[in-house]
C-alpha cells in the first residue's frame, strides 16, 4: 500500500517536521519507506516536493494526517508519481551494477 503527497516547495521544510519521531505519528510514518524528491527531477510537471509513503495502512493513515498541509495525489496521478520513482530508482540500480560490472 502506498500514498503520494504533493507538497508545495514552499512547505518543504514541513517534510521534515512531519516525519519527526518526536510524535507516535511521525515515528510510526518515518519507520516505513518514505521518499522525498522534487516533481521536477521525476519527469512530472506542475507538481511540487512529492513524498511516497508505502508500508502498512495504520501508518498510511497516520502519514495522511500528518501531511494535511500537502495535496495527497489519487488514482492515474498517484500511480503515475509511483512509477515515476520506481524508473529512477531502477535507473540508478543499473547505473550502480555497470559501475562496479555487475
Amino acid at each position: 500500500m502506498f500514498v503520494v503527497f504533493n507538497v508545495r516547495p514552499s512547505d518543504r521544510a514541513r517534510i521534515d517536521a512531519a516525519l519527526s519521531p518526536s510524535t507516535p505519528q511521525g515515528d510510526l510514518v518515518s519507520r516505513q519507506s518514505v521518499v522525498v524528491r522534487e516533481a521536477s527531477a521525476l519527469g512530472l510537471s506542475g507538481l511540487g516536493v512529492l513524498v511516497l509513503v508505502e508500508g502498512e495502512e495504520s501508518a498510511l493513515r497516520a502519514a495522511e494526517a500528518l501531511f494535511g498541509f500537502a495535496e495527497k495525489l489519487a488514482g492515474e496521478k498517484a500511480d503515475q508519481a509511483r512509477r515515476a520513482f520506481r524508473a529512477q530508482d531502477d535507473d540508478v540500480a543499473a547505473g550502480v551494477g555497470f559501475i562496479f560490472g555487475g
